[in-house]
């Protein structure tokens, strides 16, 4: 089963919002990761820059102040930043910054190894921009100005031989590796992103209403309650004589009738939580109103439901159950069903409250 949905997940063309919805989880998840990147960098840099300073007796300029500082303000940026967008311009001035840096401590080494260590912090580089979370155009940013920033052969055309050779070849072999690392890593997060929607959906969303499901509202409402203060109320839904609409007009049309009425309800009450609960109830939490602001919200949404074109033509029963500080949602459930039994038995197409 699993390998069925990772197959079809696969083969389905990824749409640019989830595409844009993955790329902020995957920054959401990352960005203690990323933090702690930035961190162990500054801290290399830095080091580095000790070294360096020491052993050519230039000691700690102003420079390498300058450098830290600027460090540490886009690592409180990026501490900051909500947004992946916003990260991956950080990302962009860090590496500038920390590439820009390095290269100025590296001219600071013997002129024998200075090609060697600028490949080398090239490659550290682009090795850590494979695993940060970061889009396309980000990444090939990162890739570019870290060549230009580092290429070793600035300023220099080198004469062929064994030694520039491998330099040469290297960092194409580096740029090469860290490409197809990036993209497969990438397409590999996206489809398990794009599989554990799907699968989330078939396990929270109804079917054939497209609304949420029962799960999914006691899960939604039960973390509610934890915030909402006295003023919430549990309502059930119910169409009238939806057995007689089946039976009359066969069960295709009565699944019309429930996406019908699911429909009506999301509209009228999309600023509350709601789900099919099963059969042809459903379930709504109304938080923030009073009593009787409660009532006229679902007097609304049962003339809306009874004014709603199509045939046949039905309506809903409502139950409306307030529920206390102290009480639990199961015992509010009851509460609104008992409520909801009181209207189907007393005409229909009406409300009952239970204080």
């Amino acid at each position: 089963m699993f390998k069925t949905i990772e197959s079809e997940v696969v083969k389905q063309h990824v749409s640019p919002e989830l595409r844009a919805e993955f790329l902020q989880h995957d920054f959401e998840r990352l960005k203690g990761f990323s933090l702690l990147v930035f961190g162990i960098s500054i801290g290399i840099w830095l080091l580095f820059d000790l070294i360096v300073s020491f052993q050519t007796g230039q000691g700690f300029s102003y420079i390498s102040l300058l450098f830290l500082a600027a460090f540490l303000v886009l690592f409180a940026l990026t501490a900051a930043a909500r947004r992946a967008l916003h990260f991956y311009l950080i990302n962009f001035a860090f590496v500038v910054t920390f590439a820009w840096g390095a290269r100025l401590l590296i001219e600071g080494i013997p002129s024998d190894v200075r090609q060697a260590w600028l490949v080398i912090c090239a490659s550290t580089v682009l090795y850590s921009a494979t695993v940060l979370p970061l889009n396309r155009p980000a990444f090939f940013a990162v890739l570019l100005v870290t060549w230009v920033l580092l290429n070793p052969f600035l300023g220099n055309v080198p004469e062929f031989n064994v030694r520039h050779s491998m330099l040469i070849c290297y960092p194409v072999f580096i740029s090469a590796l860290t490409v197809y690392i990036f993209h497969h890593l990438s397409q590999a997060k996206l489809h398990n992103y794009a599989m554990a929607r799907l699968l989330l959906d078939q396990a929270y969303i109804d079917t054939l209403t497209g609304i949420p499901n029962r799960r999914s509202f006691m899960a939604r409402v039960g973390k509610r309650l934890e915030e909402d203060g006295e003023q919430r109320y549990l309502a059930m839904i119910d169409i009238d004589h939806f057995k007689r609409v089946n039976d009359t007009y066969g069960h295709d049309i009565g699944d019309e009738v429930l996406t019908r009425v699911a429909l009506a309800i999301k509209h009228q009450m999309g600023d509350f939580e709601f789900a099919r609960l099963g059969g042809e109830e459903f379930g709504l939490y109304l938080w923030g109103l009073n009593a009787d602001q409660a009532q006229a919200r679902l007097e609304q949404l049962r003339q809306a439901t009874a004014d709603l074109p199509g045939h046949p033509n039905v309506t809903i029963s409502l139950g409306l159950a307030h529920l206390s500080l102290e009480g639990s949602l199961s015992e509010a459930l009851i509460k609104a069903d008992k409520a909801l039994y009181s209207s189907k038995h007393n005409g229909r197409n009406r409300t009952t409250y239970s204080p």
